[in-house]
């Protein structure tokens, strides 16, 4: 899925910047004893998670990616898109389950849209 016509959607990297200053902070704290040392295991998943998860998409259909993994979701097997009250957007599959999309706000829809080559259809008010 890492065609040309494939559209990212990432985490603002400002969590990323904060992620690594946490990790440079938190080096003193973890060298002053041995079981303090774990604690940098947190900023240094941050980082990863805000480098790695988030969504792809292209004409094939949504890649959701996780720190750990990915799923990835034909457009065939989309019934809708829509957004959550927070302003998240969520695809509905024809099985009926919900899967979040990670990264992909209210505002990036017709951007989604787009790399699955429709066009956006809005209802009638």
């Amino acid at each position: 899925m890492s065609s040309p016509d494939t559209v990212r959607f990432r985490h603002h990297q400002a969590i990323l910047v904060a992620a690594i200053i946490a990790f440079i902070g938190a080096i003193p704290l973890a060298g002053a004893a041995a079981y303090l040392a774990p604690i940098l295991v947190i900023p240094l998943a941050v980082a990863v998670w805000t480098w790695r998860a988030g969504t792809d998409a292209d004409h094939g259909g949504v890649r959701v990616r996780a720190l750990i993994g990915h799923r990835d979701v034909p457009w065939s097997a989309i019934a809708e898109l829509g957004a959550d009250p927070a302003g998240r957007v969520l695809a509905r599959r024809h099985d009926g389950t919900v899967l979040p999309l990670t990264a992909v706000t209210r505002d990036d829809l017709p951007r989604l849209i787009a790399a699955s080559g429709e066009e956006l259809k809005t209802q009638a008010q």
